[in-house]
């Protein structure tokens, strides 16, 4: 797949907010997550890792009100999306919040995705 076609693959699959296929179908194994926000750094490395993360995440959240997923951006190997999330979080009450990804591309795979608020 081009950059381009995994770009709007990413968005199509994130809009009907199936977010495994994302990873199962264009992510390379040893992908490397990495969330960048608040001040909080934190990597996370390979599948085994970032499937984690996103169930904590989701364990934590109480209702999803509203997601919306810009049109990618894209360049050669790279490509980025911003994310728009009305949520209500266990810890953090109801919160809207913008967020921009970036992902890597290689060879035909995501191998790097990066989340900044």
């Amino acid at each position: 797949m081009t950059t381009k076609e995994i770009a709007d693959r990413v968005v199509a699959l994130n809009r009907a907010n199936d977010h495994q296929t994302v990873y199962q179908e264009l992510c390379a194994p040893n992908m490397l997550s990495v969330e960048n926000w608040d001040g909080m750094y934190k990597e996370y490395n390979g599948m085994d890792e970032i499937r984690k993360k996103g169930e904590e995440w989701m364990q934590n959240v109480v209702e999803m009100h509203e997601v919306k997923v810009s049109e990618p951006l894209v360049a050669d190997q790279s490509f980025a999306v911003t994310y728009y999330m009305d949520i209500t979080y266990k810890d953090r009450g109801r919160v809207q919040e913008t967020e921009l990804a970036i992902y890597k591309v290689r060879a035909g795979k995501i191998v790097r995705e990066e989340f900044q608020a």
